[in-house]
């Protein structure tokens, strides 16, 4: 049995197994990937873990522990305070909202994991709060970050852009931004039916009673008690109240300093580039030697079992890129000799690998492999370009990339699991869905 099949049955034996059975798929997958590894290719367990997303772990940790401070000591109370605010009541709108702030952040520079990384722990304590689907508000953040991530001076359009460089190709960066823009939108909108959105039409929230829930005026008729996928949002008891009539409570020293850590968190990783995730255990530490009585609490609400389920999957994936089944999968398809089959192959490998790997490391490789099916003249530079863009981002909306991760680890704990096995059905039909749609709408006109 060649190793490519062989690695590839055993990464469908490590999902099978972890929906089988009440185990974690990551420490599956760690197992896997030991035996394989020292089994089958001869690595030792140091060449295995080196494999593991340390950088990853540091951003999930960190950010899962500041919001646990945040949610504790009342900042999170007070930010949905200011955006119920801001929508005036509106519920529809908090969504686009998201999706916007995203698409500004990412397009302004941050990197994608940043943008991710800032606005969901506050998006889903927002949908916490005020009952919205955890999985629209997660997709209207990952689609946002995707729809500013192609901009001028976006980070993964940079890294497009030096890839088509070295190659002698130049594309228009306002058409490319246009098209990934409008591609993400419009999969919002999806996102948006699919999960109860309309729902939220003619939903206001009011004024919350002292120590109850939040007071919803509710004219849609919306029962919200539907399972995912069926248009309706998935309701659970929501969290609890804010202690003030206006949604938010009185800001305090505490709040105060949690807000500024924030708020510098934002400019450090947007401005300067500096790791989001040492950024936010740097500033969860601060809070905890300063305001020392929240730290257990929050030390608890480290999502440790998301830590470990995407630590053991990804640290699989990057095995196989090591003994070059990665490489091995991508010549294979670049030898094919029908132009259109070997363009859609390309976008459908760089959408499975991105949904568990890192999305920029696939454009410095999807791009080289797809630059010889432009120079001979069977796809236009824009078309199979804005392909690519789409196929190797829409994934990442998949539970096993930083983004997805952070939406299961900042749902509410009895949603989690309902919430994994959503993300997964929809990172998993992105796989196909993305590269059939990019074909169609961006390569089939090129050539």
């Amino acid at each position: 049995m060649s190793a490519d099949l062989l690695a590839t049955l055993v990464l469908v034996a490590i999902f099978v197994i972890g929906v089988w059975r009440p185990v974690n798929m990551g420490a599956v997958a760690l197992v896997a990937a030991f035996l394989l590894g020292t089994a089958y290719f001869g690595l030792d367990s140091d060449a295995i873990i080196s494999g593991f997303p340390g950088s990853l772990f540091v951003t999930l940790v960190g950010v899962t522990l500041l919001f646990a401070l945040a949610r504790a000591n009342g900042t999170v109370d007070w930010i949905v305070g200011a955006a119920v605010a801001s929508v005036r009541g509106r519920v529809v709108l908090v969504p686009w909202v998201l999706f916007a702030l995203a698409a500004l952040i990412t397009g302004i520079g941050a990197i994608t994991a940043a943008t991710n990384a800032i606005l969901i722990p506050i998006g889903m304590a927002f949908a916490q709060r005020y009952r919205i689907h955890p999985m629209l508000v997660g997709l209207s953040i990952l689609n946002g970050a995707n729809a500013g991530g192609f901009s001028p001076i976006a980070v993964y359009y940079t890294i497009v852009d030096g890839a088509l460089d070295k190659g002698g190709i130049d594309v228009g960066a306002g058409g490319i931004f246009l098209a990934t823009f409008l591609f993400s939108l419009a999969l919002n909108l999806v996102a948006f039916t699919l999960f109860g959105g309309w729902k939220l039409l003619g939903r206001r929230e009011t004024t919350t009673p002292e120590g109850g829930a939040p007071a919803t005026d509710d004219t849609s008729g919306a029962s919200g008690t539907s399972a995912a996928g069926t248009g309706t949002a998935v309701l659970t008891a929501p969290a609890p109240a804010p202690t003030r009539t206006t949604g938010r409570p009185h800001a305090n020293p505490q709040i105060a300093l949690t807000l500024a850590l924030l708020a510098g968190l934002i400019v450090a990783a947007v401005g300067f580039g500096l790791d989001v995730g040492f950024l936010a255990l740097t500033a969860a530490v601060l809070l905890c030697v300063v305001f020392p009585g929240h730290a257990k609490e929050a030390a608890n609400g480290i999502a440790w079992n998301v830590v470990l389920l995407i630590g053991g999957i990804v640290t699989y994936v990057a095995l196989l890129e090591k003994v070059g089944v990665i490489a091995s999968l991508g010549d294979g398809v670049a030898g094919i000799d029908q132009p259109l089959l070997a363009g859609f192959l390309i976008l459908l490998v760089g959408a499975l690998v991105s949904a568990f790997a890192s999305t920029n490391a696939m454009f410095g490789v999807l791009i080289p492999l797809a630059l010889p099916l432009v120079t001979a003249g069977h796809f236009g530079a824009f078309g199979i370009t804005a392909a690519l863009c789409v196929a190797a981002s829409a994934v990442d909306s998949s539970p096993f990339s930083t983004g997805g991760a952070l939406v299961v680890a900042n749902a509410a704990e009895e949603q989690r699991d309902k919430t994994f096995r959503s993300l997964t059905v929809w990172g998993m039909s992105m796989i196909g869905v993305a590269p059939v749609a990019a074909a169609v709408a961006f390569l089939l006109p090129s050539m």
